[in-house]
């Protein structure tokens, strides 16, 4: 058996890094769904971050497709008030870490990590980056306002 050179191993430990990766964006789709079978949010309900002040995993049986991705919802009554006004409950962004955004890069989001601004929905990759962005969210929302969505080329 021929011993893994360090080139070779080098290549392989940098796959493995990437797969594992969480805040590894697999493609740039307008909607951060690319890792969950092209299910926005990771599943959650985009409406219940309004309606109940809470994120709320969605149901499959109450699934929609709206801009190339599917979206879950825990009720018929949540699905129809996002498929009447889509740009009225989805995240803006596209569903991608608004802070990230705002960086002019792309990154994955806890479905935990949210905030409704100016009756919009923004996401964070986690609880320590939503800190930061808590910090100046006007700013950050302008800066990610201006990246978006060249930040998806």
């Amino acid at each position: 058996m021929k011993a893994l050179g360090t080139p070779r191993l080098t290549c392989l430990l940098l796959i493995a890094a990437t797969l594992l990766a969480p805040s590894i964006v697999w493609s740039k789709d307008p909607v951060n769904s690319s890792l969950f079978g092209k299910t926005a949010i990771h599943g959650y309900d985009p409406v219940a971050y309004f309606a109940d002040g809470k994120p709320v995993a969605g149901k499959a049986e109450f699934e929609l497709t709206w801009s190339g991705a599917k979206w879950r919802f825990v009720s018929a009554e949540h699905r129809e008030a996002f498929k009447q006004s889509p740009e009225k409950y989805a995240p803006q962004y596209g569903g991608y870490c608004a802070y990230a955004v705002s960086q002019g890069r792309l990154a994955d989001i806890d479905p935990e990590a949210w905030a409704i601004v100016d009756g919009k929905l923004y996401l964070n990759y986690d609880d320590e980056i939503q800190k930061k962005w808590k910090a100046d969210i006007p700013g950050y929302i302008t800066k990610a306002d201006k990246n978006w969505p060249g930040v998806l080329k």
